[in-house]
C-alpha cells in the first residue's frame, strides 16, 4: 500500500514538473504566433547569440534585470547564467525619448517616468511602438502614495521615439530586449526586475543634478536617497537586493 501511495506521488511530482517545463517552453511558441515576433527571432537570434559569446555570457541568459536612468537616459540590461552567478553587463541602450523630470510617477497625465522598482507584466507584440514590454505600475509602493483614483497606468519600455511616461529605446533596441526577455521567462524567470532610477549615482555631473533638482524638497530626497541604497547594493553585489514597503509605502532596502 505504502509503495503505490509513493509511486502515484512521484508519478504526480513528474506531471507537474513536466508540466511546467512545456508551459515555459510553449512561451516562445506562443510569441510567434506574432509574425512580427518570429520576424524578429530570425533576424537576430543568432547575432545576439554571437554577441553573448563575444562577451562570454551564458547563452541563453537564465536571469534577466533591467535598470534605467531618466537623467543619463541609459537602459541596462543584466545577465546571469544561473542562482548564485553575479549579473554581467549584456549592454546598454539610449533612451531615445522620455518626459517629465526628477522624481516618481504620482498622478495620471503627470507625464512622469516612474521612478522605483518594477518587474515586467506584459509582452505586448501589438503594440503602437513595435513592441512593448509593460511595467506592473502601479506597484505597492505607488498605490499608498499616488493618488488615490488616478495614480495612472500604461507605462511601457518600448520602441519607437514617443513618450508620455514610458521608455522609449527605439525599434532596434526593443527587438533584442524583446527577445532575451522572452527567452528568460521561458527559463522560468516570471518576475523580470525593472529599476527605474532618477539619475547614475556614480557620476558626478548627474548626482550633482540630482542634488540640485531636490535641493529643498525634503521628500524628494528622502526618496531618492532609498533608491540610492538599491543602486550602491547592486554595484556592490552584482547581486539584487531585498526591497520590500512599509505602511508609509516606503521603500525599504536590505
Amino acid at each position: 500500500m505504502m509503495n503505490r501511495v509513493y509511486k502515484s506521488f512521484f508519478l504526480l511530482l513528474l506531471v507537474l514538473i513536466t508540466g511546467h517545463a512545456f508551459a515555459q517552453g510553449s512561451f516562445v511558441e506562443y510569441q510567434k504566433t506574432s509574425g512580427k515576433v518570429t520576424d524578429v527571432f530570425r533576424r537576430l537570434e543568432d547575432s545576439l547569440k554571437k554577441q553573448f559569446e563575444a562577451k562570454k555570457l551564458t547563452w541563453p541568459p537564465q536571469s534577466l534585470y533591467i535598470r534605467s536612468f531618466k537623467y543619463d537616459r541609459q537602459l541596462e540590461v543584466w545577465v546571469k547564467a544561473g542562482a548564485g552567478k553575479p549579473y554581467q553587463l549584456f549592454k546598454t541602450y539610449k533612451v531615445c525619448m522620455q518626459s517629465g523630470t526628477m522624481g516618481p510617477k504620482r498622478m495620471e497625465g503627470d507625464y512622469q517616468v516612474p521612478e522605483g522598482f518594477y518587474y515586467i507584466n506584459e509582452f505586448n507584440p501589438n503594440s503602437n511602438y513595435h513592441l512593448s514590454l509593460g511595467l506592473n505600475y502601479p506597484n505597492a509602493s505607488d498605490k499608498i502614495l499616488s493618488d488615490s483614483l488616478r495614480p495612472g497606468s500604461a507605462i511601457y519600455i518600448h520602441g519607437n521615439c514617443v513618450s508620455t511616461g514610458c521608455i522609449a529605446i527605439s525599434d532596434s533596441p526593443i527587438e533584442e530586449l524583446y527577445l532575451v526577455a522572452a527567452l528568460v521567462k521561458a527559463a522560468g524567470q516570471d518576475f523580470i526586475p525593472v529599476h527605474v532610477f532618477p539619475v547614475k549615482y556614480n557620476v558626478r555631473k548627474s548626482y550633482e543634478y540630482l542634488s540640485e533638482t531636490a535641493k529643498g524638497k525634503e521628500t524628494l530626497q528622502k526618496f531618492s536617497a532609498r533608491l540610492k541604497e538599491a543602486f550602491d547594493y547592486f554595484e556592490t553585489n552584482k547581486q539584487l537586493p531585498v526591497i520590500m514597503v512599509n505602511k508609509s509605502g516606503e521603500y525599504v532596502v536590505n
